[in-house]
């Protein structure tokens, strides 16, 4: 009869114990959803300011592309998007064609599937830089379709400077060997196409009066995507919810134990 008070100790006991789990398992749930929120509104800041950036870099005036010392410290941040000016002379015989799809949102009548047209431009006073000259469509990869677009003679090329594009996995992987190119990677292109020396850039040519029409420039994508306020708040609202969740089943349970 006397472990009886004992007995009701350890029920009263056993039910706030048994919330010390789930509490904390709550706690860390939420400082992750805290942490999520926080890096969202981080990437936020991050995105506004490169849209300035990228805004300020496409309507100042052209430069000359950076000179060959200058080309290991180019960098994202500082060089992207800069928009510069080059002369010298396309090499025809030496493009090459890089898959891609102009969707709808693009400007003009040439949409679909197609190739960019990124070709070599030789230079007297430096090493060939290669241009994204633009787009064809699939039925007008074969440059004799578009024989009045490979224009000769000396040329000036205006247009954004454009670091390689990072792999990703929703883009397939080169194929150099069986002419394949699905992104733009300038080593790989001039590996390819043997062009030695080239820079580690590529220059897309701004929209200019082509004869024949084709390839179709100026199609470089400034739209980037920004929905980090829109992540931000789900994440802090996840960990709003999350505290109402939990103080509704930490009561819930503590009533029930009191109750018992």
């Amino acid at each position: 009869m006397s472990a009886a008070p004992d007995d009701a100790a350890a029920r009263v006991r056993r039910p706030a114990g048994g919330l010390v789990l789930p509490a904390i398992v709550a706690l860390a749930a939420f400082l992750i959803l805290i942490g999520l929120g926080t890096w969202q509104l981080e990437r936020l800041a991050w995105k506004q300011e490169l849209l300035a950036r990228v805004e300020a870099r496409v309507h100042a005036p052209p430069v000359a592309v950076p000179a060959p010392a200058l080309w290991p410290n180019l960098t994202r941040e500082a060089d992207e998007y800069r928009r510069v000016r080059v002369r010298g002379t396309f090499d025809h015989g030496r493009e090459t064609l890089v898959y891609t799809v102009r969707g709808e949102d693009a400007a003009g009548p040439v949409k679909g599937q197609g190739y960019l047209v990124v070709t070599p431009l030789l230079r007297s006073d430096g090493p060939p830089i290669l241009v994204n000259r633009g787009f064809v469509p699939s039925d007008r990869r074969d440059p004799a379709t578009r024989a009045a677009g490979q224009v000769t003679g000396e040329v000036e090329v205006v247009g954004l400077l454009r670091l390689p594009e990072e792999a990703s996995w929703f883009v397939p992987a080169n194929d150099p060997a069986r002419g394949g190119f699905f992104r733009m990677d300038p080593a790989g292109i001039a590996a390819a196409r043997r062009v030695p020396g080239a820079a580690p850039f590529v220059v897309d040519e701004e929209a200019n009066a082509v004869p024949g029409g084709l390839p179709l420039s100026g199609g470089t994508r400034l739209a980037f995507p920004n929905r980090h306020l829109e992540y931000a708040l789900t994440w802090y609202g996840l960990a709003a919810a999350l505290v109402g969740v939990t103080a509704a089943f930490l009561w819930t349970r503590r009533r029930g134990g009191g109750s018992g």
